[in-house]
């Protein structure tokens, strides 16, 4: 039986958003868009969503496209870390 070579998955989501929110120490609120097809119209529906991430080094700061990456519970409703700055603000 031959090996094969899969690569490893991480299992985690990530998103790609923009800082709403810097004001809060070691954590940012990313604003992430989707768009869903609605089930009976058939039209493309954006939806929204808000997510507090970690922000370790305070870094990020409003208007900075980033992404974040899904983690273990660090707080009520923080379970996302920032894992790279795509775009900063200008």
């Amino acid at each position: 039986m031959p090996e094969t070579a899969a690569k490893p998955r991480s299992g985690k989501k990530e998103f790609v958003g923009v800082v709403k929110s810097d004001k809060m120490q070691k954590t940012i609120v990313v604003q992430v868009e989707t768009t869903a097809l609605h089930p009976l119209y058939k039209k493309y529906v954006t939806k929204t969503k808000k997510l507090k991430a970690h922000d370790e080094t305070n870094d990020a700061k409003i208007g900075d496209k980033v992404r974040v990456v899904e983690c273990r519970p660090l707080s009520k409703e923080k379970c996302w870390r920032l894992q790279a700055i795509l775009e900063r603000a200008r």
